[in-house]
C-alpha cells in the first residue's frame, strides 16, 4: 500500500469519526442502534438539564446517574423515533405536563426508577402507551393518585411498580404497598364524606332559607287577612248608620 492510500485512508477514518461526533450531543456518546438510529448514551455526566442537542433520528437515550431534579413540557420534543428512554437514578422530583410529549407513538420503553417522584399526575403521562418502571419512588398514595391512575394510557404492569411510602389518610396504612393490587382500598373515601358533609351543609342553608321565606309570607299574609277582615267587619256598620240617617230624614 502507498504511501499516499495511507495517508487517505486516515483521513477518511478522521473525517468519518468527526462527521459522527458532529451528528452526536456534545455530552454524550453516540453509536448505531441495531434495525437503525442512534443510541445516544448520557450516564453519569453530572448533567443538570436534559441536552438539547440530542440527534433527531435517536432510538435509544440513556441519561441514568445524573442530576437531573425535573422534566419540563417537551423535553423530548422531535425526537420522533426515540424507542427507549432511561432517566433513572436522578434526583427528578417533579415531572411537568407534556413532559413526554411528541412520543407516545414511538416509546416502548420508560425508566423511571430510583428518583425522587412523591405526586403521580396524569397530564405529565399524556399519551404514553410504554411500558414504565416506576420502582423505588418515594410515592405519597392518596385521592389525587387514585383518581389519576386510571386516566394513563401506560401498560397497566407499569402502574404495579407504585409504592406507597406515605398515604392520606394516613389510617388506611397503605405504607410499603403497590396501590394498583389494593382494589379494595378507597383513599378518596374522606374526600367523598366531606363532600357529603358540605352537601348536607347546603342543602340545609336552602331548607333554611325556604322555611324563613314560607314564615314571612304566612305572617305577612296573616297581617294582611287581618286588615281585610276588620274592613269587612266594619262595612254593615256603615250600612246601619246609612239606614239610620234615612229613617230619621223620612221622619222629619
Amino acid at each position: 500500500m502507498s504511501m499516499s492510500s495511507l495517508v487517505l485512508m486516515t483521513f477518511c477514518f478522521h473525517h468519518a469519526a468527526a462527521a459522527s461526533a458532529a451528528a452526536c450531543s456534545k455530552h454524550c456518546y453516540c453509536s448505531e442502534s441495531d434495525g437503525g438510529g442512534k443510541t445516544v448514551r448520557c450516564s453519569n455526566r453530572q448533567l443538570t438539564a436534559i441536552p438539547q442537542d440530542i440527534p433527531n433520528d435517536t432510538r435509544r437515550v440513556y441519561l441514568d446517574f445524573n442530576l437531573l431534579t425535573s422534566i419540563p413540557a417537551n423535553a423530548f420534543a422531535g425526537l420522533s423515533r426515540l424507542a427507549e428512554l432511561d432517566l433513572s437514578h436522578n434526583d427528578i422530583s417533579q415531572l411537568q405536563p407534556g413532559a413526554f410529549r411528541g412520543l407516545s407513538s414511538s416509546l416502548q420503553f420508560l425508566d423511571l426508577s430510583a428518583n425522587k417522584l412523591v405526586h403521580f399526575t396524569a397530564d405529565s403521562f399524556e399519551g404514553l402507551r410504554a411500558r414504565a418502571n416506576l420502582t423505588d419512588n418515594p410515592w405519597h398514595c392518596d385521592c389525587d393518585l387514585q383518581m389519576a391512575m386510571p386516566r394513563v394510557d401506560l401498560e397497566p404492569v407499569s402502574l404495579t411498580g407504585i409504592v406507597c411510602q406515605t398515604s392520606d389518610p394516613e389510617e388506611m396504612s397503605v405504607q410499603g404497598l403497590a396501590f394498583l393490587l389494593e382494589p379494595d382500598i378507597d383513599l378518596c373515601v374522606v374526600t367523598k364524606r366531606t363532600t357529603d358533609v358540605a352537601m348536607l351543609v347546603v342543602m340545609f342553608g336552602w331548607f333554611a332559607m325556604v322555611i324563613s321565606y314560607l314564615v314571612y309570607y304566612v305572617r305577612a299574609n296573616q297581617e294582611d287577612a287581618r286588615r281585610h277582615l276588620e274592613y269587612l267587619k266594619s262595612l254593615p256598620s256603615r250600612q246601619a248608620k246609612s239606614e239610620e240617617s234615612s229613617t230619621i230624614s223620612t221622619v222629619v
